[in-house]
C-alpha cells in the first residue's frame, strides 16, 4: 500500500512516488555513506578545549573589595583578610599598602562585632602606613580613609572631619572619601555641606552604596518615601551578602521610625537571613517583635544581639524593656551592663557620651547627664545632641532653657527635618511643663502618628499626658450682635 503526505499547498492525496534512476540511487547511498564517515571521525576528534570560567573570588579578595569600597564585608572574610595582612606587614614592615588596608579592615572589624579594642589597632596600622608610604602608590589615600572611618566610630566628628577633607584634597576623584565625609558633616551638624557633599558624590559614582548614603542624608530631611526607595534600589542592587544585608537593616529602620511594625520586622528578618552576622538587624528584630507584644521573642532577640554585638544602646533598649514589663531587677541588670560597655568602649578612644548622658536623664543623675551633653554639644552639636541635651535639661529643672535644645532638635529649616517621634515627645513634655498646652498637644500628638510604638516607657506617658491635656476648648460662635458692634459705621451724610 503506498503512503499518502499532506503538504501545504498540494492536493490532500499523495501522487504516486517516482522511482529514481538506478544512478541517482548509487549517487545518494555513496553520499550518505560519506556523511555518516565525516561524522564518525568528527566525534572521535577530541572536543575545542572551552575556556574555563574564572574562579570566584575567596575571602580575602571579598573582604578587601568591601573595606576598600566603603561597604559592610562578612565577618569571616574579615577574619580571613586580617589574617592575610598580618602576615604580610610581619614579613615586611614597610609595606605601607598592607598596613593601611589592614587598618580598614580593623575598624570594620570593630563596628561589626560592637568590640573598641580593635579600634586603637586600626589607629596605629593606619599611621603606620601613612609613615612608611612610598610616593605613587595609594596607601596613603586608603589609610586617611580609615582613619575618616575610623573617627566616625569614635564619635570624633571633628577628626573625621579633618581626615576626610586632607583626603579629599589629596585624591578629590576618589568617591569613597565622600560617604565617610557625610557621616562627619551629620554629626557636626553641618546640613549645608552634608547636602553638597552628596551631589558631589552622586557626580562621581552611582551604585547601591551611594544609594544608601543617600537615603540617610534623605531621612534626615524628612524625605520618607525618597530615602526608601533608594534603600530598596540599593538592596536589589547590591551583589555581597554582607552589603545586601545592611541595606535591608537600614530600610527597617527607615520602616520602624514610621511605625510599621510588619515592614520592619520583614526587612529585619531578610538582613538576618541574608547575613546571620547582621546583628543591627537582631536588635531590629527585638524592637519590631516588641511593638507587635511578642514580648518573649524580642527578649531573646535583644539578648542574642548584645551577646554578639555588645554595645551600649542595645543595653538601654533591653534594660527599658525589661523595665515596661515590671521586672526592674532584670533592667538593673542592663543598665549596668550599659555602663560596663561605656567603660571599655572609653579604652578603645569611642565618645559614649550621648548614649549615657541619655541613659543618666531617665535612669540616673540629670544634673551629670547635663554636664556630659553640654561638653558633647561644645565637641560636636548635631542633632541627636540637641534632643538629648533638652531633655536632660527638662529633667534636671530647667524648662526654659531646655525648650531652646528641643527646638533646634525638631527644627525643620536648620536640620532638624528628621521625623522623629522621640524628638518631638520630648519637646510635648517639655511644653507640658512651660503650660504651653496647645503647642504641648500638637507635639505629643505628632509623636504618637509618627510611630505609635517609639518606646515601651514612653508611648504610655505621651497618651497619659494627652488624656490630661484633654481636648482643645471649643470657641463659641460669634452671636449675631457682637458681629454687628464689630462692623465699622458708616459715615453720615
Amino acid at each position: 500500500m503506498e503512503n499518502e503526505q499532506r503538504s501545504p499547498g498540494t492536493s490532500l492525496v499523495a501522487e504516486r512516488r517516482r522511482r529514481r534512476s538506478p544512478v541517482l540511487r548509487r549517487a545518494l547511498i555513496a553520499s550518505a555513506a560519506g556523511c555518516a564517515m565525516v561524522g564518525g571521525l568528527l566525534w572521535l576528534l577530541p572536543e575545542e578545549p572551552r575556556p574555563a570560567p574564572p574562579p570566584a573570588p575567596g575571602p580575602k579578595t571579598q573582604a578587601l573589595t568591601a573595606v576598600t569600597a566603603g561597604v559592610p564585608a562578612a565577618l569571616p572574610d574579615l577574619a580571613a583578610l586580617i589574617g592575610d595582612r598580618e602576615a604580610r606587614v610581619r614579613a615586611d614592615p614597610r609595606d605601607a599598602r598592607s598596613w593601611a588596608v589592614l587598618g580598614v579592615a580593623y575598624v570594620e572589624q570593630g563596628r561589626r562585632t560592637g568590640d573598641a579594642l580593635y579600634y586603637p589597632k586600626a589607629d596605629d596600622a593606619l599611621h603606620l602606613s601613612l609613615k612608611v608610604r612610598a610616593k605613587g602608590n595609594d596607601a596613603s589615600a586608603v589609610a586617611m580613609d580609615g582613619l575618616t572611618a575610623l573617627a566616625n566610630e569614635r564619635r570624633d566628628f571633628r577628626a573625621a572631619r579633618t581626615w576626610g577633607e586632607a583626603a579629599v584634597k589629596l585624591a578629590p576623584k576618589r568617591w569613597t572619601t565622600y560617604p565617610l565625609l557625610i557621616d562627619a558633616y551629620t554629626g557636626l551638624g553641618d546640613y549645608k555641606a552634608t547636602r553638597r557633599t552628596l551631589e558631589k558624590l552622586q557626580e562621581l559614582h552611582s551604585g547601591p552604596a551611594v544609594m544608601a548614603r543617600a537615603a540617610e542624608v534623605y531621612r534626615d530631611r524628612g524625605w520618607r518615601e525618597d530615602a526608601a526607595a533608594q534603600l530598596a534600589d540599593a538592596a536589589a542592587g547590591a551583589t555581597a551578602p554582607a552589603e545586601q544585608a545592611a541595606w535591608w537593616q537600614r530600610a527597617g529602620e527607615l520602616a520602624w521610625e514610621r511605625g510599621d511594625r510588619e515592614v520592619a520586622l520583614r526587612h529585619f528578618e531578610a538582613a538576618v537571613r541574608i547575613d546571620p552576622d547582621q546583628r543591627e538587624a537582631l536588635a531590629g528584630e527585638g524592637r519590631a517583635l516588641a511593638a507587635l507584644g511578642r514580648t518573649s521573642e524580642a527578649l531573646n532577640a535583644y539578648q542574642v544581639a548584645l551577646a554578639k554585638q555588645p554595645t551600649p544602646q542595645y543595653a538601654l533598649e533591653l534594660g527599658e524593656l525589661y523595665e515596661s514589663l515590671g521586672l526592674t531587677q532584670a533592667a538593673r541588670v542592663q543598665y549596668d551592663t550599659l555602663r560596663t560597655l561605656v567603660t571599655r568602649d572609653t579604652a578603645g578612644g569611642v565618645d559614649d557620651e550621648l548614649v549615657l548622658g541619655a541613659f543618666e536623664a531617665d535612669h540616673g543623675d540629670a544634673r551629670d547627664a547635663v554636664r556630659r551633653l553640654r561638653a558633647e554639644w561644645a565637641r560636636q552639636p548635631g542633632i541627636p545632641v540637641a534632643d538629648a541635651l533638652g531633655w536632660a535639661l527638662h529633667r534636671a529643672g530647667q524648662d526654659a532653657e531646655a525648650l531652646k535644645f528641643a527646638s533646634v532638635a525638631t527644627d525643620k529649616v536648620h536640620g532638624g527635618g528628621a521625623r522623629d517621634a522621640l524628638y518631638a515627645f520630648h519637646r510635648g513634655m517639655i511644653e507640658q511643663d512651660l503650660d504651653k498646652t496647645a503647642s504641648a498637644r500638637r507635639h505629643l500628638q505628632e509623636a504618637l502618628q509618627i510611630n505609635p510604638y517609639f518606646s515601651p516607657l514612653r508611648v504610655p506617658l505621651a497618651q497619659q499626658v494627652l488624656a490630661a491635656l484633654g481636648e482643645p476648648a471649643a470657641e463659641p460662635l460669634p452671636s449675631d450682635k457682637e458681629t454687628q458692634d464689630k462692623e465699622p459705621q458708616e459715615k453720615s451724610g
